[in-house]
């Protein structure tokens, strides 16, 4: 027989710290001489009602956070006992998708996470050692064979240790592609794609992630109880939290717990969470901001002598809100934030500011694979988890489906552009409205792992370990048109019908103006970023600053300059990619794109959605 002594001991320990669990643990003493299988469904109920008195106390700094964390997993293993001893259970299951191309620690930390998050909670509980309502399709599309051989190792590895995976591999993944009926497939090469057998790798995320779904299609044995949540390899099933030593995370969550309960109280088809830690942007458009943050550490520094104890531990101010990493966050409709925030050094230990520099330095290239080590996400707890409110942006690295949800997916994976999520969102809102929604329920997302940058695939960007540099040509690139599509976009939903076809003449009207707008904001961060680099390098090299005389940091000064060159390459006066943008030719190539692109998403979705 289940018990609730995790729940009293939590009712004895916090009743005076936490309003409401007197009430509570009164509640629970009542049921002492209930009939039994009422007891048991009013001691479950208990457990829901105690969640968030739990929650917001945990997150408000007004109770030790560790050890009510411990209590508040503990709780939710002993209400899954409870649920067991019942025997009744209507709760989603849940099919994870995971794609992935050439990436096997990102992998194998998202993998990791999902477990820590099954052993924390116990979400549907376990079968001989298997947590049987939470299913991972793990979808290749690496190019590489020692990757994808990895890839399948660790498919192998958190099979054994109780989480069912399934590898989707290029073979099947094609196999899925051609039982499609001809007729139909012809017109899904833009969802899906239309690269050849032998070619079959790094489709693209919005394609393998739509062919993710096909494989869902198969594995489902209860339309009706059936969620689908897909995940980038990057994201981890935590959050982080601010602490006096730094960044802590924090498998503090029960996501599917609230989800299923989301779905099963509302008439949610699409629910998206968001992201904290890293932003999910490319650094095209974070480059002004981070100039600034790296011109502010700099001209701190000047002030502190070398030797001195590191003074960049203690948090300064507010953290980052929303968008605060984004130089046009404006068009968001997004509040200006700071002009410049700290650097907040990660070294444990004591040292002083040369090894503070030594560790700065080490980690400025990263910005190029989109890590901003002054600007991350913070998670707050707000309002809860089970708030929803209407959303207008796909997050792809962390959303929610149930089955008639599977109709919106991702489109015009074909065009490779960046925003792919921002601009499907404008659409399945405009289409669904509430239906889609938004949730406090964020993954800790992670541009790098601790194995380093070469051993890490991210599209649009090559590096040349060896010199120290990196080519954001693509992915600038892809970039400006993204955002050219996605506000394109946004305008013409407003105008337009999207449940009928958009006409050329509405796409082209609207599109023509954004680009242009765009055209000029891009012009102005140029600007600003050459007047910044420029400052910058002044400040490092040409100042007199303490640390030119310290000959243990010409490593750490050779690393700032090489992140000088980098910005110069990628975003200077003539780079590749800029002269691409200013090009006449390739503009009006990618403008007919898009504008070819809008015109045939609705027969495209027509034939998409026969498949369900």
């Amino acid at each position: 027989m289940s018990t609730t002594a995790h729940l009293a001991q939590c009712f004895r320990q916090y009743r005076a710290d936490i309003p409401g669990l007197a009430d509570l643990e009164a509640a629970l003493q009542a049921l002492a001489g209930a009939d039994a299988a009422e007891a048991l469904t009013a001691r479950i109920d208990l457990y829901e009602r105690c969640y968030p008195l739990v929650e917001e106390a945990m997150w408000s700094s007004k109770v030790d956070f560790q050890p009510l964390l411990r209590t508040y997993q503990a709780l939710f293993r002993e209400q899954e006992a409870c649920i067991r001893e019942r025997g009744e259970d209507d709760r989603h299951r849940f099919i994870l998708g995971i794609p992935v191309a050439d990436r096997p620690p990102h992998l194998r930390a998202c993998l990791e996470s999902i477990y820590q998050i099954c052993v924390a909670f116990g979400y549907g509980g376990q079968t001989d050692g298997v947590w049987t309502r939470i299913q991972i399709v793990v979808a290749e599309d690496s190019r590489d064979e020692n990757n994808i051989r990895r890839h399948q190792t660790l498919v192998e590895e958190y099979c054994g240790r109780g989480l069912r995976v399934i590898y989707l591999g290029l073979a099947e993944q094609y196999a899925l592609l051609q039982a499609i009926p001809a007729e139909k497939r012809a017109h899904l090469g833009h969802l899906l794609t239309t690269q050849t057998e032998d070619n079959f790798h790094r489709k693209g995320q919005a394609a393998n992630r739509n062919l993710c779904y096909l494989k869902f299609l198969q594995l489902t044995e209860d339309k009706d109880r059936t969620l689908y949540y897909l995940v980038d390899s990057d994201q981890h099933f935590c959050v982080n939290r601010r602490t006096e030593s730094g960044e802590e995370a924090v498998y503090a969550l029960n996501y599917f717990h609230a989800i299923d309960r989301i779905f099963r109280h509302s008439d949610t088809l699409m629910l998206t969470g968001k992201l904290v830690g890293d932003p999910p942007v490319s650094p095209s458009v974070m480059t002004v901001n981070f100039l600034a943050d790296v011109t502010a550490f700099f001209n701190r520094l000047a002030d502190l002598p070398g030797d001195q104890t590191c003074q960049f531990h203690a948090w300064q101010g507010p953290p980052a809100g929303d968008a605060a990493y984004h130089d046009l966050a404006g068009l968001f409709g997004f509040a200006p934030q700071a002009e410049a925030f700290p650097y907040p050094c990660p070294l444990p230990g004591a040292h002083d500011h040369v090894a503070c520099l030594q560790g700065f330095a080490r980690r400025l290239n990263a910005f190029f694979f989109g890590e901003h080590i002054t600007r991350k996400t913070w998670f707050a707890y707000g309002e809860g988890f089970a708030q929803r409110s209407p959303a207008r942006t796909v997050y792809p690295g962390n959303y929610t489906v149930n089955y008639a949800g599977l109709k919106y997916i991702i489109p015009f994976g074909h065009l490779r552009l960046r925003m792919s999520g921002p601009t499907a969102g404008r659409l399945i809102a405009a289409e669904i409205g509430s239906q889609f929604a938004s949730c406090n329920l964020p993954n800790l997302h992670r541009r790098t792992t601790e194995a380093g940058l070469e051993d890490d695939f991210r599209p649009g960007v090559e590096l040349d370990r060896e010199q120290q540099r990196v080519d954001l040509t693509d992915e600038f690139e892809r970039q400006f048109f993204g955002d050219l599509m996605l506000f394109t976009t946004e305008a013409l939903v407003k105008v337009a019908d999207v449940r009928q076809p958009f006409s050329e003449d509405a796409i082209r009207a609207v599109i023509d103006q954004k680009e242009a707008e765009l055209g000029a904001l891009y012009r102005q961060k140029q600007a600003a970023i050459i007047r910044a680099k420029r400052q910058l390098h002044a400040l490092v090299f040409d100042s007199a600053g303490w640390w030119l005389r310290v000959p243990e940091l010409a490593d750490a000064l050779q690393q700032v300059q090489a992140f000088m060159d980098n910005i110069e390459r990628n975003f200077g006066a003539s780079t590749p990619a800029w002269e691409q943008i200013q090009s006449v030719a390739h503009r009006a190539r990618r403008k007919e794109e898009i504008v070819a692109a809008l015109r045939a998403y609705r027969a495209e979705r027509a034939v998409w959605d026969s498949l369900f």
